[in-house]
């Protein structure tokens, strides 16, 4: 399942700096995760987890699986937004949203 990537980060960025932005966020976080068609899949349960249990949740509250889900969706954020943005970026200033 295709995706759509929009990144909400102005800082003076030309429209082909954004661009090659939203370019390395979607490869990093499609490697991070295996392939493109497992984002939809993993952003989606990572999502139900996070209404469940917020956005923080305690390790042990969640099942195995929720768990290796909540982390391998974090760890591919972390890489897309390294990728995006550099890694001294704050994970709380990037903006970015998922459609479906």
């Amino acid at each position: 399942m295709s995706y759509t990537l929009t990144l909400y980060d102005a800082d003076g960025a030309s429209q082909e700096q954004h661009r090659q932005a939203e370019q390395r966020f979607r490869l990093a976080l499609d490697e991070a995760l295996g392939d493109e068609s497992l984002v939809a899949p993993v952003y989606t349960a990572y999502l139900r987890i996070v209404r469940t249990y917020g956005e923080t949740p305690d390790l042990d509250d969640l099942s195995d699986a929720e768990r290796a889900i909540f982390e391998q969706w974090q760890a591919a954020e972390t890489a897309a937004v390294a990728a995006a943005f550099g890694p001294n970026r704050y994970m709380g200033d990037a903006m970015y949203e998922i459609a479906f």
